[in-house]
């Protein structure tokens, strides 16, 4: 008959020893105050049965209830010749939920992000993934069980399918690290199993797959400011905006790099981008046009100042995309193909704030040169070789 009650066991002072609740199930109060559950059963061992005392966690962490349970199942264990001590550290070694697993991913990674991105993390997959997948061992979930989270949402909801799509697939390679699940989120096979999204939205982004082709269609007509402008900012991952405001004194040829002062940079935060050899092609384009102001802004329009914001996103239009979207189309290339360059360095690529204890982390060097080499490789992506026959062919070797 059980002897303990729950307000026994939460009671704060304990005095130090062994209390019994029957069935060999003790809470054990060490000195410091500290409780723990333990069962002693007799067990068979090579030289006989033996009595055995088996942990069973700590009372902060495992009910009275809980301690019950677990004291009954192990005892039927040792009753049928098992060993409860595998049992139980078999269970103890089970992977959490795909749930539990969100939250304990959204505790280590909510401190590095906004209020609002925070709660969007976890309100996101509540709606969406926790009703389908939730269950789940993490270890469990595969392409297909992605799907069926993305697929009811993925053609009338795309914006959020998208989100729900990178959170949940955060989750996953968080399991992979915290070594709940043997792979990493299965990003490529899940693109095949969903369609093409929709094109709406403002910021629609072509899917990378597409980019090749239609920068090989811009690259064969005719050096236009708007036309090399729009190339460079789709092999940089900048802004139309940023490409649309620099100047020449912005760009440091011999380092290979484009240092955007903070006047035309997004948050006021300057960034220095690494110039791929492709980058430098289409820089060296642009000196060779006969453009007014020429000394002043690397893509001014034909009054000297200045481009619009519509002439490079008139190129874009008739795919139904935009210019704005090459960013999201670079960043998921990057998530989905470069899974052995950090996310941090892929969002550093993008412009985005990046905390310098996390910069600090990879070594200030090592960070830059593993941008330039994501930068060289969505160069080598995006050209593919299908550049003009003079031009384009730079680094192109592997």
């Amino acid at each position: 008959m059980a002897k303990l009650t729950n307000l026994q066991v939460e009671r704060k002072k304990l005095k130090p020893g062994r209390y019994g609740d029957g069935g060999g199930l003790y809470l054990l109060v060490s000195p410091t105050g500290g409780k723990s559950w333990v069962l002693r059963t007799v067990v068979d061992t090579p030289s006989g049965k033996a009595r055995q005392d088996i942990g069973l966690g700590s009372a902060s962490l495992v009910s009275l209830g809980e301690a019950r349970e677990k004291a009954r199942a192990l005892r039927k264990v040792a009753r049928e010749g098992g060993d409860p001590r595998d049992v139980r550290d078999a269970r103890e070694e089970a992977p959490p939920t795909f749930e539990q697993a969100a939250r304990a991913c959204h505790a280590v990674k909510a401190p590095g992000w906004s209020e609002k991105n925070a709660t969007a993390f976890l309100s996101s997959l509540e709606q969406h993934a926790f009703p389908v997948i939730g269950d789940m061992l993490v270890s469990d979930v595969a392409a297909t069980d992605l799907a069926g989270v993305l697929s009811p949402i993925w053609a009338d909801k795309p914006s959020i399918a998208r989100k729900v799509r990178a959170r949940s697939t955060l989750v996953l390679d968080f399991a992979k690290a915290s070594k709940w699940r043997d792979d990493e989120a299965p990003r490529s096979t899940l693109s095949t199993l969903l369609p093409k999204q929709s094109r709406e939205g403002n910021f629609a982004s072509m899917p990378y797959e597409d980019v090749p082709q239609f920068f090989a269609t811009q690259n064969a007509k005719a050096d236009t400011a708007s036309r090399l402008a729009l190339l460079l900012q789709i092999l940089t991952g900048a802004r139309h905006g940023e490409v649309r405001a620099t100047t020449w004194d912005h760009f440091d040829l011999e380092k290979a790099e484009w240092n955007r002062p903070i006047e035309i940079m997004k948050g006021d935060i300057a960034d220095t981008v690494p110039l791929t050899d492709y980058a430098l092609d289409i820089l060296e384009r642009a000196k060779a046009m006969e453009w007014p102001s020429r000394d002043r802004l690397v893509f001014p329009n034909n009054k000297g100042g200045k481009l619009s914001d519509n002439a490079l996103s008139k190129l874009v239009r008739p795919t139904g995309f935009t210019a704005h979207g090459f960013r999201s189309s670079f960043r998921t290339w990057a998530a989905e193909k470069m899974p052995s360059i950090p996310e941090a360095v892929a969002e550093a690529a993008l412009a985005h704030k990046i905390p310098d204890k996390v910069e600090r982390s990879y070594n200030r060097a090592k960070f830059k040169a593993m941008r330039r080499d994501l930068l060289d490789a969505w160069g080598r992506f995006v050209v593919g070789g299908a550049g003009k026959a003079s031009q384009l062919t730079l680094g192109l070797a592997g």
